[in-house]
């Protein structure tokens, strides 16, 4: 009877057995007919951010739709290893995929708790299946999908590839994605600069980032990251003493900031994000892992974002002051009212205040709190003064603070140095402008100031606003005549001119309205003359000049009509930088670029500037061979000796003519002023043997900055107080004149070969090889009676200088 009924019960057994196989079979098989291909994970390339930095390496920003920077499992340290591997899944090198000891584990722990904190039993390989393969639901079949995918991995996948995969994905608050960038924004460390504490924290965060947040949830992110360490410790990873003093930390959260990481660099960076959207589209930048070496000299950037703000500055305040940024309720909490109104974070010399009391000598201040790590406003409320002294400016014979500012305005200070609690008043100015730093033999632009501040507008006036140049432009028309058969001596009419086109009659004067008879190519451009420049491209023909203009780049199609020959055309800062650079090179063309190299995710360089071939670099050994050659193949656009002679004479415009006050570098400078009509438009384009500057100021709005705001007045000082800090210590080097050159002594005034003559200016004038002084002259735009330009010689060109006073 026992026996039977041992019989029936094993029978029974086995057949719930079967059955239970049965439908084990019958879920696998069906489980198993829509699963995921898993092969995708061979060929796994997430979202990656892309990196910008600066020639020396220094970061510049950062783009990413997820903050992600992929990390090797061979550079994860193993103390970051070990955090993960306690917290999450501590069997993970040793189960097949499901952990049937966690499984019990939990179940264990979770029975004992009574449901009040449920831990979980998913082991990695099932989280990489199920943030990768499969979606969020709780179902489950999609816990049976998990662990059928989970086998499935790790059955072809090594155990340290799915680790890889896994530190890499998962998501840790703070729009973090992965252990490297959330080591970075977290603690503003790469990985291998945590601490335990720190490494701890980050591994108690995968199961719900948001539920530990340092500054909303400090405590329970304490009491989570402590049980990772205790965990630690347990699984033998760390002694008990280090364990410990991990425990006593605070959490140090410390979020690394976003946009830009180098200062001054604004400007920059956007411009170089928007050409890398052009040449790969968004998503490689946002999610392709560029990586990304630029040109700036972060050094040389500050300078010119300082040369720049301050002359803007120096321009708006004597116009006076416009009034309060806005104007609050000082009645109560006076921080938190002034915390709420923006400034400019990209000027952190500058601050914001609100006046708190008046009087006629001073006006107390309450500067704008600080914010803490959260984001929040501090408590703290920091106290200053105004002094009349420093706001003079804001208005002519300004006797009484009170007659500028009242209590509750808000303005921008900046602290007086040397001078404790003391500010100076400051507003934003109107007047705007760009810089752009280049190097002539490379195009490679050092530095990029497109504003006053990023901050107050993005719009980038040295690549996005096109502006006349007005006679900045003049060199190149200059330059079209020496390489047509002109030569720096030959001599012009500066005389009134009409012109008729379209049954109109234009009249060009010059600025000063007044005219100054026959005058050698060097007057010209020296003293910036519009008649003699327009005569002279009257006697060439447009079409040549306008073909010459496009060549250097400086416009894609210039009409060729002759006010466009005073610079009425428009272009940008950088392509007339760029157009200039190829006169400081000697003519060589050259194509402005603010990227060096770019890297793909895996290191493979996608884009390189420098496209020169270097003949001989490749070799395996040496065999006495010479050294490695770079063949340069870009385009000679110019004539290296007219370069020069061009360049000779814009020294003469820093010398003698309309931008002497650039003499204040102290180191040869070549250049030229430019100033639109009505003032509209002030440049200055020059440079030094290795480094082209130009600078442009003007309102976005285009509308006259007042009789006298020329390039010379306006921008030339700009480019002054730049030039003086950037080649501060480089050595006053001299243009280099090419072979072929002559240098002849003449008088400046005729361009005849010096006579030594008493009274008479000699400066020596570059020739090219066959060319030389005249012993007589003919007057371009000027001819006899014959219709011939009119020769003159030296005896009647004294008299005419000491008769008349010139031809007219």
């Amino acid at each position: 009877m026992l026996l039977r009924l041992i019989g029936y019960i094993f029978g029974i057994g086995a057949l719930l057995a079967l059955c239970v196989a049965a439908v084990a079979g019958f879920l696998l098989h069906r489980y198993s007919q829509d699963l995921p291909d898993y092969d995708v994970l061979a060929k796994y390339e997430p979202p990656v951010m892309s990196r910008i930095h600066a020639s020396d390496g220094q970061l510049v920003a950062e783009y990413a739709r997820q903050r992600r920077l992929y990390l090797p499992i061979q550079a994860v340290p193993d103390l970051v290893k070990a955090a993960y591997l306690s917290a999450e899944d501590k069997n993970f090198y040793s189960h097949p995929g499901i952990d049937v000891e966690g499984i019990g584990r939990a179940l264990l722990a979770n029975l004992k708790s009574g449901g009040a904190k449920l831990q979980g039993a998913s082991t990695i390989t099932q989280q990489v299946a199920k943030n990768f393969l499969l979606s969020n639901e709780r179902t489950y079949e999609r816990k049976i999908k998990e662990a059928l995918l989970s086998l499935r991995i790790e059955q072809a996948y090594s155990k340290d590839r799915i680790f890889e995969l896994y530190l890499n994905e998962i998501y840790l608050g703070l729009g973090s994605y992965g252990i490297a960038a959330a080591a970075l924004n977290y603690f503003d460390k790469s990985v291998n600069e945590l601490t335990l504490a720190e490494a701890a924290y980050l591994a108690a965060l995968p199961k719900a980032p948001e539920n530990y947040n340092p500054f909303r949830d400090t405590d329970r992110a304490i009491d989570r990251r402590n049980w990772v360490i205790d965990q630690m410790l347990e699984n033998g990873y760390i002694r008990a003493a280090d364990a410990e003093t991990a425990k006593a930390q605070p959490l140090g959260v410390n979020p690394r900031p976003r946009g830009n990481y180098l200062a001054a660099s604004e400007y920059f960076a956007e411009e170089v994000r928007r050409r890398l959207v052009d040449m790969y589209g968004a998503d490689k930048l946002y999610e392709g892992g560029l990586s990304v070496r630029t040109t700036l000299d972060p050094q040389l950037q500050v300078l010119a974002r300082a040369a720049l703000q301050n002359g803007l500055v120096a321009f708006d305040e004597k116009r006076g002051y416009r009034g309060p940024v806005d104007r609050i309720d000082i009645s109560g909490d006076w921080g938190a009212e002034l915390g709420k109104v923006s400034g400019m974070s990209d000027v952190p010399e500058w601050h914001l205040a609100v006046v708190l009391a008046v009087d006629d000598g001073e006006a107390d201040i309450g500067l704008e709190p600080s914010r803490l790590v959260s984001g929040k406003l501090s408590d703290e409320r920091t106290t200053g003064t105004i002094p009349l002294s420093e706001m003079k400016w804001a208005k002519s014979s300004l006797r009484r603070v009170g007659d500028v500012l009242n209590a509750g305005d808000v303005v921008f200070v900046e602290k007086v140095k040397d001078k404790d609690g003391v500010y100076r008043l400051r507003q934003a100015p109107k007047i705007q402008g760009a810089l752009v730093a280049m190097d002539p033999y490379t195009g490679r632009v050092r530095a990029m100031v497109g504003g006053f501040s990023f901050d107050e507008t993005k719009f980038n006036r040295a690549t996005q606003a096109y502006r006349q140049p007005g006679s900045s432009f003049k060199p190149f028309v200059y330059a079209t005549a020496l390489d047509n058969g002109y030569t720096p001596s030959s001599v012009i009419m500066d005389a009134p001119i009409e012109i008729e086109a379209n049954g109109k009659i234009w009249r060009p004067q010059n600025y000063s309205n007044k005219y100054y008879g026959p005058s050698t190519l060097r007057i010209g451009i020296e003293h910036s003359r519009n008649v003699m420049t327009v005569r002279l491209a009257q006697d060439m023909g447009m079409p040549l000049v306008a073909e010459y203009a496009e060549r250097f780049g400086i416009y894609d199609d210039l009409k060729p009509y002759l006010p466009m020959a005073l610079g009425a055309g428009e272009t940008t800062v950088l392509r007339l930088a760029t157009a200039y650079a190829t006169i400081a090179n000697g003519g060589r063309k050259i194509n402005a670029t603010l990227i060096d190299r770019i890297q793909d995710r895996y290191g493979h360089t996608i884009y390189k500037h420098d496209q020169r071939e270097c003949l001989g670099c490749q070799a395996d050994d040496w065999h006495g061979q010479g050294e490695p050659e770079l063949v340069d193949q870009r385009e000679q656009i110019l004539d290296p000796l007219t370069a020069y002679q061009i360049t000779s004479m814009m020294e003469g415009v820093v010398q003698r003519g309309t931008a002497t006050r650039v003499q204040a570098v102290g180191k040869p400078i070549a250049g030229k002023t430019g100033t639109t009509n009505e003032e509209k438009d002030a440049w200055f384009m020059g440079f030094s043997p290795d480094l082209v500057v130009g600078v442009f100021v003007g309102y976005d709005q285009p509308k006259p900055m007042g009789r006298g705001m020329t390039g010379g007045h306006v921008a030339a000082p700009i480019f002054t107080d730049f030039m003086k800090v950037a080649l501060r210590d480089e050595p006053a080097k001299p243009f280099q004149v090419p072979p072929g050159i002559q240098l002849i002594p003449i008088d400046a005034r005729t361009g005849l070969r010096a006579s030594g003559a008493e009274g008479e200016k000699v400066i020596m004038e570059a020739f090219k090889p066959g060319t030389a002084p005249p012993s007589s002259y003919s007057i371009i735009g000027y001819q006899d009676s014959m219709g011939q330009p009119l020769t003159v010689t030296p005896e009647a060109d004294r008299a005419i200088a000491t008769g008349t006073g010139g031809l007219y």
